[in-house]
C-alpha cells in the first residue's frame, strides 16, 4: 500500500508540472518501478551496532516521563538462553543470538514476539558469562554472526541456511581473548571487517557473498580488544577505527593500510566500546580507571592529535552518547553517571542515582540501563540528571549487560534467557 501511494504521489506531480503531455507508458512503468523497488534497495542498507549513530536513534512521539509503574510492557519472550546480544531488526522481523546447551543460535521472532523460526550457526563460548556476545548483522537477505569462539558464519536471513564460513583463529592467525569474542562485524557495501587479532590478519576484509578475502592489515600485532570497529566516512577516505589490546587504531578501509595508532592500555586489555567520532574529533574510552581520550583527526584522516583526556570518563561496556554537544554515559571505577562537554572534556554533572551501565538516546532523552536491573529515562540536561520514569527489569538472568534498542516506539531489552518489549511512545 505504501508503494502504490508512493507512485500515485509521483504520478501526481508529474501531472501538475504539466508532464502529463509526453508522459508515455514506459514513464509511468519506470516511475511505478523506482516507487516499488525503493524498500527494497533500502532493505539491503546492513544493520548496524547501537543503531548506526552510536547508540543515538532517531523516532518520533516518544514519551517524555513514563507512569509511576514503568513503561508498559508489551510483550516478553522468554526461553532464549543464555547470551548478552542484542536484537536486530530488519525485514520486518527480529533477530537474537543466544547460547542453549553450549550451541549458538539466531532466534527469529515476529514483531508480536512469537517465534518464527531459528537456526544454530555452531559452538558458542561456554566459559566465564557463557553465552552469546555479539548481535546479529542483517544485510538484506543474508545475516552475519560472529561467535564468542572466532566463527563468522553467513546464513540465509530468510531461513537459516549456510552459504559460508570463516574461522578468525584457523583460517586467519587470531587468538582468542580471555572472555571470548564480543565484536559485532561492520558491513559496508560488499565488505564486511573483523578483527582476529593475529600478528599478520590483525584486521581483514572479506566479501561478504562468499567469504574470500579482499585485504588483511597487521595492524600493530596485537590481540583484539572485544571492541565493534568505527566506520569514520570523510571526504577523501574512509577509515575503520577499533581498539586492540593497548592501542586504538585508525586503517584505510579501502586497503586496510595501519594509517595511525595511539596508546591506549588498562588492566585486563578489555576496550569494548565503539569509539565516537564527530566533526573532526574522535573519543576513545574504557574502563578499570583508564578513562578517555579525545582524539583530533586530521581531514584526510592519516593522523590524530591529543585534544584533552579525562580518566574518571571510564565506562567499561556501556558506551556513551552525544546529544547537542556533550557526552552523557557512566563510568566503571568512577561509578556515577557523567555530562561532559564534547569539544573541552569540562564536566557539568556527576550524579548516583543509579548504578552504572549503559546509554543509549532518543528524542532528547536518555535510556539508561543500569547493571543492577534499573531501566531510568533521563532528560539529556547538561545542568542536572533529572529522572522522569524509572523501573526494574524483572525477567530475564544472568547479568545485564545487553544493550537495549529502540524500534518502532518500543524499547526492547534483552537480559539473559527473555527479551522484554516496553511501549514508549
Amino acid at each position: 500500500m505504501r508503494q502504490r501511494w508512493q507512485a500515485a504521489k509521483l504520478i501526481l506531480f508529474l501531472k501538475a508540472k504539466n508532464y502529463d503531455k509526453v508522459m508515455t507508458m514506459k514513464t509511468l512503468i519506470t516511475a511505478l518501478v523506482i516507487c516499488i523497488s525503493a524498500p527494497i534497495l533500502y532493505a539491503q542498507e546492513p544493520t548496524v551496532w547501537r543503531g548506526g549513530d552510536n547508540g543515538n536513534y532517531h523516532e518520533t512521539g516518544l514519551l517524555k516521563q513514563w507512569p509511576a509503574g514503568g513503561p508498559e510492557i508489551l510483550w516478553s519472550f522468554e526461553g532464549l538462553g543464555e547470551g548478552h546480544s542484542s536484537p536486530t531488526f530488519a525485514n520486518n522481523q527480529i533477530y537474537i543470538s543466544t547460547m542453549i546447551d553450549g550451541e549458538g543460535y539466531i532466534f527469529v521472532l515476529s514483531q508480536d514476539g512469537k517465534l518464527k523460526w531459528k537456526a544454530n550457526y555452531g559452538k558458542e563460548f561456554t566459559e566465564s558469562y557463557p553465552g552469546a556476545r555479539s548481535s546479529v548483522v542483517v544485510a538484506g537477505g543474508l545475516m552475519y554472526m560472529y561467535s564468542g569462539l572466532g566463527e563468522l558464519v553467513c546464513m540465509d536471513a530468510n531461513n537459516g541456511s549456510v552459504k559460508w564460513k570463516k574461522n578468525a583463529f584457523t583460517d586467519f592467525d587470531g587468538k582468542n581473548i580471555q572472555w571470548g569474542v564480543t565484536e559485532t562485524v561492520v558491513i559496508d557495501g560488499d565488505v564486511v571487517y573483523l578483527t582476529p587479532g593475529g600478528k599478520k590478519n590483525n584486521m581483514v576484509a572479506l566479501n561478504r557473498f562468499n567469504g574470500e578475502l579482499i585485504w588483511t592489515s597487521p595492524g600493530v600485532g596485537e590481540l583484539s580488544a572485544y571492541c565493534t570497529p568505527a566506520l569514520v566516512k570523510l571526504s577523501e577516505r574512509t577509515l575503520l577505527v577499533t581498539h586492540t589490546a593497548n592501542h586504538i587504531i585508525g586503517l584505510d578501509a579501502k586497503n586496510g593500510k595501519l594509517l595511525w595508532s595511539y596508546p591506549h592500555a588498562n588492566q585486563w586489555a578489555v576496550h569494548a566500546n565503539t569509539p565516537i567520532y564527530s566533526d573532526g574529533g574522535l573519543f576513545c574510552f574504557s574502563g578499570w580507571g583508564q578513562g578517555s581520550e579525545m582524539l583530533k583527526l586530521s581531514e584526510d584522516g592519516s593522523s590524530v592529535q591529543l585534544l584533552w583526556k579525562k580518566a574518571e570518563l571510564d565506562s567499561r561496556m556501556g558506551g556513551m552518547v552525544l546529544i547537542d554537544g556533550y557526552l552523557y554515559g557512566s563510568g566503571d571505577v568512577s561509578r556515577e553517571w557523567r555530562c561532559v562537554n564534547w569539544k573541552t572534556g569540562g564536566e557539568s554533572y556527576a550524579a548516583a542515582e543509579i548504578g552504572k551501565g549503559v546509554a543509549i538516546a532518543d528524542e532528547g532523552m536518555l535510556y539508561c540501563y543500569s547493571e543492577r536491573g534499573e531501566l531510568a529515562l533521563v532528560k539529556a540536561d547538561p545542568k542536572e540528571f533529572k529522572v522522569t520514569g524509572k523501573t526494574k527489569v524483572e525477567l530475564g538472568s544472568a547479568q545485564h549487560w545487553a544493550h537495549p534498542v529502540i524500534d518502532n516506539g518500543r524499547l526492547f531489552v534483552h537480559h539473559g534467557n527473555a527479551l522484554v518489549a516496553y511501549k514508549i511512545k
